[in-house]
């Protein structure tokens, strides 16, 4: 068995802003006991997930290669504050969250999928889980 596959790994599909990335993978890690998350960003992603008009055969590319390669069974869909790439208000990203995690859900059933809010205060908040 390979070290990666001895360590348990997430996949988190986030905003490419840096504000976000860390407080989103201390809280994974401190709630869901992985040693890694496998971050795959796009600028504003709950936005981009959420629209059934965009493609994101990349993306679940992506998704695919840390389930296939790290083991990863844990997927979070996460939006956030202040957000450059999606700029709607808190009540819409978390909106666009929750539709996000349903249209992966649809296409990764088999994977539990978590959506994740980052606020104003950049705490961490589950508002979602399928």
């Amino acid at each position: 068995m390979t070290e990666n596959k001895k360590r348990k790994f997430a996949v988190c599909l986030n905003c490419m802003d840096g504000r976000v990335q860390i407080p989103v993978i201390r809280w994974i890690k401190k709630n869901y006991s992985v040693d890694y998350v496998d971050i795959i960003t796009e600028p504003g992603m709950d936005g981009i997930l959420s629209d059934e008009k965009n493609d994101i055969n990349s993306i679940l590319l992506k998704i695919e290669t840390s389930i296939d390669k790290h083991n990863s069974c844990i997927l979070f869909v996460v939006g956030h504050f202040d957000c450059a790439g999606n700029p709607v208000n808190d009540k819409s990203h978390k909106k666009h969250i929750c539709i996000a995690v349903n249209r992966l859900k649809n296409l990764k059933s088999f994977v539990r999928i978590i959506g994740l809010w980052v606020s104003n205060e950049w705490m961490v908040e589950k508002i979602i889980e399928q």
